[in-house]
């Protein structure tokens, strides 16, 4: 996403200065033209000169989000207030885009379309709470819901990313200190072992062999990994590769069960907020399906917006699939009944987030010992491997 200056003048004559971002610059124009503007300049905003340029966070838009609720629940003016958290922040990025959004405000935006320039750092979810709490005047309010709801989103990718770090460090460890032992440490016995005539035992001979393939064919090695890299990415984006991934995901053996309950709660804790603020059903929905980041999960969310618009509930569609515990769905069905949907959902959310925190620990206490294990097996059968035939001339001597 690429960020261009523009100046532009509106339908009352009035010109416009400030950024936007878009992929192009026919992109950004098409935007500006269907906000009602006529675009006098419009031209691609250098890179920052520092080396390191500033980006802006998931935890900035948090820390913006709380702020800018405190001070609109005291009664400040919105403007007023986003101008006040713009001259406290530090970071020039986030600076620079909500002086934006202040002047977009302050020319007679809606805050949610002033939002919605940048859907980088401002989701359709973020949005559209916004524009709910435009309609019934109660935005500082949703401001905090919405920073609640964004915290619980980073609390648990973090939560995420650490039970995954100790697999991915053990796997890269393990890859190389096995290539280490083939490449640079196996080579040296080599010669020994061929002076001394020694018969070598199957294990050795396999990795000798693995060893020579390393050494003398590393750029076919190199070509592959790479080519395996960008297979990898492209089979990703296909709808193919993008079904066979995210089902492995929701059931591979440890990790699956966890990230079904991480899919579940994100959904539900979406769709609780979305409806607790008065967002339609049907958009709450749609929204819910956007951000469960699975494509059976989605496909399934929109299967509810089709049985939805026949005139069902909610329950009916969820009830006819695996990926939805019967306990879950049995509680949506009272929910609905009751009226209460919004609170139901928001309990079965935190109840779920208690259960990924669990999951999470229980997939470490697994994931530990087995990598482990492997780590353990593979440089071990290395070591018996050269061990073996310095046994053999031992005994012959």
């Amino acid at each position: 996403m690429l960020s261009f200056a523009y100046q532009a003048r509106d339908t009352l004559g009035h010109v416009h200065e400030g950024a936007i971002e878009a992929g192009s610059t026919e992109e950004a124009a098409m935007v500006l033209h269907r906000d009602g503007m006529h675009v006098l300049s419009l031209e691609q905003e250098e890179e920052g000169g520092s080396l390191f340029p500033s980006r802006i966070s998931r935890s900035d838009i948090i820390y913006f989000t709380n702020q800018l609720s405190v001070m609109v629940d005291t009664g400040i003016n919105l403007s007023t207030a986003i101008e006040s958290v713009a001259s406290q922040e530090k970071n020039e990025a986030l600076k620079t885009l909500l002086n934006d959004i202040r002047r977009s405000v302050e020319g007679g935006e809606d805050f949610s379309a002033a939002l919605a320039r940048y859907p980088k750092h401002f989701n359709r979810t973020y949005i559209s709470l916004v524009k709910a709490s435009e309609q019934t005047g109660m935005l500082g309010e949703m401001l905090e819901r919405i920073a609640s709801y964004l915290r619980g989103e980073v609390e648990i990718r973090n939560k995420v990313r650490a039970a995954l770090a100790y697999p991915a460090v053990m796997v890269v460890l393990a890859t190389s200190v096995t290539i280490f032992l083939l490449t640079y440490v196996l080579p040296k016995f080599t010669p020994l072992f061929e002076r001394k005539g020694a018969k070598l035992p199957t294990p050795t001979i396999i990795m000798m062999t693995a060893s020579d393939v390393l050494l003398d064919y590393w750029w076919a090695w190199l070509i592959g990994l790479v080519a395996a890299v960008i297979g990898f990415l492209y089979f990703r984006t296909t709808e193919r590769g993008r079904k066979t991934i995210d089902s492995v995901k929701i059931t591979m053996p440890i990790v699956g069960p966890m990230m079904r309950k991480i899919t579940i709660a994100r959904s539900l804790s979406t769709l609780g907020t979305l409806v607790r603020s008065d967002v339609p059903v049907l958009q709450s929905l749609e929204l819910t399906a956007d951000i469960s980041q699975n494509y059976y999960y989605d496909k399934l969310w929109r299967d509810v917006i089709d049985s939805v618009t026949s005139g069902n509930q909610i329950h009916e569609t969820l009830a006819k699939s695996k990926l939805i515990p019967p306990t879950v769905v049995q509680m949506i069905s009272a929910g609905e009944e009751t009226g209460r949907l919004d609170d139901v959902l928001m309990k079965v959310s935190r109840h779920y987030e208690q259960e990924v925190d669990l999951s999470i620990k229980t997939a470490t206490s697994l994931i530990e010992p087995l990598m482990i294990t492997v780590m353990g097996t593979v440089v071990g059968g290395i070591a018996m491997a050269l061990l073996l035939p310095i046994f053999s001339l031992s005994r012959n001597v």
